[in-house]
């Protein structure tokens, strides 16, 4: 026989307690049902690499049945008062991406670990705010008479494919105990029916090393391709661009395949920056206009300066699943200087959720080379920015692959050229493939 016993709250007095910070208080009604508030020190361990550890003071309501006969399956909730820790300083926290899953001891007449999850539900949680955690419930079978207590044990914070573990750090007092009356056999252990409640969430992200940046290259644009040709449309080689990336969980390495083009503008051209390496899924929900990337194009030979290439935000909401494409960076160069001009790709910034990734190539790569006839203030000794950047909806751009010598070809993007990016102490890992024309 199941038993589902539902929390009965006490009076307007008690909730004002509850908005007060003082929990959910619950009445031990009828003997039907029991709640009781206990703290422990805790210590969380973020991902590798994300942050450091942090001790902290985890407050729980753990709800139960007070008394229940051999045979019956009792519902257990754990309602989190406060979590360990806050979220890290580091990026805004999207509603409905952190799941916790946990243990509950059970001890005295019947022994078991009952395992408990609660639903991906939460409200967005900004920067440094207090960590806000569904409740979590499992299941436990009772096959003993006697006393059961039930005692928190080390729970879990899931957020796009990672986890935060937190451990007891002090001996943690029991927070409810279950009146079992019946026959059954004290001397059967018996584990808990776990029921759904796995601690592995279903929808967590995973990497795939199958695939691989392209290796095409596109037609390198010849040195003679200039102006008095008739020519209009210039296409450079694709070059795989080593970048030292500064992300918003420190300094990380990446290389990208990168291609430059140009269409003779008048005097000046129009340039698309295109990233032809490989997509990623989207591990979690991304808003709207949440993602913008930028660049600034190294000219060399003649002339000199950059040139400010951007890519639009993304228009609308990116489904989880759904592949995330790197979109052309376009600008307008106008020569400050006649000759041979070289293309090359510089520092690529990507602007993602209120935080700032910036990779700046380790070594120049060519790209494109054009004939050039300076212009009133073009470029040469500065940034060639006449014109703006036009606001091209393509999407035919890739991603940074990182080194990886455990995993191999991890495909990334702080949101571009990272490694990862943090998302209020778990990193994004992202599935690539091979990009679709």
């Amino acid at each position: 026989m199941r038993r589902r016993v539902t929390p009965v709250r006490a009076g307007a007095a008690a909730a004002a307690l509850v908005l007060a910070g003082a929990g959910a208080l619950l009445g031990a009604a009828a003997g039907t049902a029991q709640a009781a508030e206990v703290s422990f020190a805790t210590h969380c361990v973020p991902p590798a690499g994300v942050a450091d550890p942090v001790d902290g003071t985890t407050k729980v309501e753990i709800t139960a049945p007070a008394t229940a006969k051999v045979g019956d399956t009792v519902d257990i909730t754990w309602k989190f008062v406060q979590a360990a820790s806050k979220n890290p300083d580091i990026i805004d926290l999207p509603a409905n991406s952190v799941q916790p899953s946990g243990t509950l001891k059970a001890a005295g007449a019947q022994t078991a670990d009952i395992a408990l999850q609660g639903p991906r539900e939460n409200p967005a949680i900004p920067k440094g705010g207090d960590m806000v955690l569904s409740d979590m419930t499992g299941t436990l079978k009772l096959t003993s008479p006697g006393e059961v207590t039930l005692t928190p044990d080390a729970y879990k914070v899931n957020a796009f494919g990672t986890d935060t573990v937190c451990t007891p750090s002090a001996t943690v007092p029991k927070a409810a105990t279950i009146e079992v009356t019946g026959s059954g056999s004290s001397a059967s252990v018996t584990p808990t029916d776990t029921g759904s409640a796995s601690p592995s969430p279903s929808d967590s992200a995973s990497e795939s090393a199958s695939a691989s940046p392209s290796d095409s290259v596109s037609a390198s644009a010849s040195s003679s391709d200039g102006t008095g040709s008739g020519q209009t449309d210039f296409t450079g080689k694709e070059v795989e661009v080593p970048y030292a990336c500064k992300t918003p969980i420190g300094d990380k390495n990446a290389t990208s395949p990168v291609q430059i083009n140009a269409k003779k503008n008048g005097g000046s051209f129009d340039l698309t920056v295109q990233f032809n390496g490989s997509v990623m899924d989207s591990p979690a929900d991304i808003p709207a206009d949440s993602v913008k990337p930028s660049m600034e194009v190294v000219l060399g030979g003649a002339d000199k300066g950059t040139v400010h290439v951007e890519g639009p935000t993304n228009s609308s909401a990116i489904k989880s699943g759904d592949p995330i494409d790197i979109p052309d960076l376009t600008g307008t160069y106008k020569p400050g200087a006649s000759g041979e001009s070289t293309l090359s790709p510089g520092v690529l910034t990507v602007n993602a959720l209120g935080t700032t990734t910036t990779c700046t190539p380790t070594k120049s790569e060519v790209s494109l080379t054009l004939d050039t006839t300076e212009q009133a203030s073009g470029a040469s000794g500065g940034s060639s920015t006449s014109g703006g950047s036009s606001s091209s909806s393509s999407s035919s751009g890739g991603l940074a692959e990182t080194g990886d010598s455990s995993n191999g070809a991890l495909k990334a993007l702080g949101l571009v050229a990272g490694t990862a990016i943090l998302l209020g102490g778990a990193v994004f890992t992202f599935m690539p493939r091979k990009r679709t024309r």
